[in-house]
């Protein structure tokens, strides 16, 4: 079966192989024996079509830009419309992160993730574009479930420049500028949805 085409959002279609210290790090997650690892290649997580194709006719979205200290989040209204910003999470172990994330997709009935992925400027993938796979992946072995990586170049500057233009203090712009990239990811994603519908 011919695969939809890959999103226009300048996202590279190569895929990087894992190293130790991504092994490492699903090991210790501390998922589900029973959940099922992600199978799906990087041209399918980048797939906004394919993605399209997995989801259910409504139900909201959640936006993750995963930092290393925190991570934002957003979600969508069940139309997958807007999205709007949720919290700020603190990061700790990744057995306690992934019990608050999906506490809270249980919560707002969320049907899939849409995590930001942090390419470099040129197009290239670096560490923490390499983070954030082992992230998805770790996510996907405790609950399997619609994912994509949105390629959020120039988002956290975008969130840092909004926040600037609304005067916040630089404390207030640290504890919201997540959150606020997680939105312009998942509004961006949600347009692009939108766009993909037949």
């Amino acid at each position: 079966m011919t695969r939809p085409a890959l999103p226009t959002h300048d996202a590279p279609t190569h895929d990087a192989p894992q190293n130790a210290s991504e092994n490492a790090s699903e090991n210790a997650s501390g998922g589900a024996a029973n959940a099922q690892p992600s199978r799906a290649t990087l041209a399918d997580l980048l797939n906004v079509e394919l993605f399209a194709a997995n989801l259910p006719a409504s139900g909201r979205l959640m936006g993750i830009d995963g930092g290393t200290k925190t991570f934002g989040l957003a979600l969508s209204d069940p139309s997958r419309t807007i999205a709007t910003g949720l919290e700020t999470v603190r990061r700790k172990k990744f057995a306690t992160d992934a019990d608050r994330l999906f506490a809270l997709v249980d919560e707002h009935d969320v049907c899939a993730l849409v995590i930001g992925y942090p390419l470099n400027l040129d197009g290239s993938e670096g560490p923490r574009a390499q983070a954030t796979r082992a992230l998805q992946r770790n996510l996907h072995n405790r609950r399997a479930m619609p994912m994509l990586l949105w390629d959020e170049r120039l988002t956290t500057q975008a969130a840092e420049r909004a926040l600037l233009e609304a005067d916040q203090s630089r404390a207030k712009r640290a504890t919201v500028i997540d959150m606020l990239a997680a939105t312009l990811i998942l509004q961006g994603a949600l347009e692009r949805l939108a766009q993909a519908k037949p």
